[in-house]
């Protein structure tokens, strides 16, 4: 096991009806500005849950967080934070409006071009406390220190200790009214920030393997009865979901052994370019790395093939095969695409992906640094 330091600060109120828990989490004399997106959390309930639990508040609100946050949008919360003298930002809403809310909550405070922080990486200093209520299980930002904020056309993250939120609320009963494609993505997206961090070279993390595995099994078990008609309402299926997926990117399994994340950020690209949805750019990108870095990762696919889809039978190369067959055979179960050609692109696609990926400086890529722009090249040329 590879040296680490841990520490998750943010604070868990986990189950049906813990939105109330905001009027305790938020301090008395707070001024709050409520973020989120689209305005879904007006239909659902969850906009009036939260008014309730902070109507001993003063709070004010900011809306339209796109999915894929964009740069653009985000900054215009800074006039309501001056004008209102905001002190303290409660992100309402999924991954992307929780990842907005970290930058505007860095934004708040950073002397100069907000822009830098994620440009040039200038260090976050001071930001605006945040906590959250999340509404689409996916992305683990509920209880990490990172975001990915879009601007033309570039998806790029950034990350501080300073913006992670202060406490998360995960309430199963307010994801019953995702769709069928938003059910889906949050799967996948969990499912795959997983194996970015398993998928790797042995290192003898036994404990961080087997909390791996066990996220990947049970989302693999989870996620089509999400989709079922028969089990689509079951609020204990939607508990399981929601709490992988903030178990597979809140630091702990990522503790102690090496990572990967090239699937992340070559899709990234496939975002920014062509408006994909970030999962389904994961479930095209990640069997095409599986392939074509078979030989590097032999040691931990053979053990995922093993112990996820209890492939024991035939010789390794065989049930390396089986293994990347069953991941994409669970990724078109939960309706996404594995291939390119699914979201009609084709090799013409390429040359500007490896060229964003080069601009960004995402040329040595992968948990051993070795996934070059060529290699990427092969990476997406297998994923056609």
């Amino acid at each position: 096991m590879l040296n680490f330091s841990f520490k998750n600060s943010t604070q868990i109120h986990f189950g049906e009806g813990q939105i109330s828990q905001l009027r305790d989490a938020i301090p008395a004399k707070a001024r709050v500005l409520v973020t989120y997106g689209g305005g879904s959390i007006k239909q659902n309930g969850v906009y009036d849950q939260v008014a309730e639990a902070l109507s001993g508040h003063a709070w004010f609100e900011f809306s339209g967080i796109e999915p894929n946050p964009n740069y653009d949008t985000l900054i215009g919360a800074l006039n309501l934070i001056r004008e209102h003298k905001i002190d303290f930002l409660l992100a309402v809403g999924g991954g992307s409006v929780i990842d907005g809310s970290k930058f505007i909550a860095a934004a708040a405070r950073f002397e100069g071009d907000a822009w830098d922080i994620i440009a040039k990486r200038a260090p976050v200093t001071a930001a605006l406390p945040l906590g959250c209520v999340l509404t689409l299980p996916a992305t683990g930002s509920e209880s990490n220190s990172g975001a990915v904020i879009t601007r033309d056309g570039n998806k790029l993250p950034f990350m501080s200790p300073l913006v992670q939120p202060a406490f998360a609320v995960l309430d199963p009963a307010v994801t019953l009214s995702l769709s069928d494609r938003q059910i889906s993505n949050g799967v996948v997206d969990a499912f795959v920030h997983t194996m970015e961090q398993y998928l790797t070279y042995p290192v003898n993390a036994k404990v961080q393997d087997r909390f791996a595995e066990g996220l990947l099994l049970t989302l693999i078990e989870e996620g089509p009865k999400a989709l079922a008609a028969e089990s689509k309402d079951d609020l204990e299926v939607r508990s399981n979901i929601m709490w992988s997926a903030t178990l597979a990117l809140n630091g702990l399994i990522g503790a102690g052994v090496p990572q990967d994340w090239a699937t992340h950020m070559i899709g990234h690209e496939l975002t920014g370019a062509y408006g994909i949805d970030h999962a389904r750019t994961l479930s095209i990108v990640l069997p095409a790395v599986m392939k074509v870095k078979k030989e590097a990762k032999r040691e931990k696919l053979l053990q995922y093939a093993e112990r996820v889809w209890q492939l024991t039978d035939g010789d390794a190369d065989s049930r390396i095969e089986r293994a990347i067959e069953l991941t994409e055979q669970f990724f078109s179960n939960m309706q996404v695409p594995t291939r390119l050609s699914q979201v009609e692109l084709g090799d013409e696609a390429i040359d500007l992906l490896i060229g964003k990926l080069t601009e960004h400086g995402m040329t040595a890529l992968g948990e051993q640094n070795d996934i070059s722009a060529d290699v990427s090249r092969r990476i997406l040329q297998a994923a056609l």
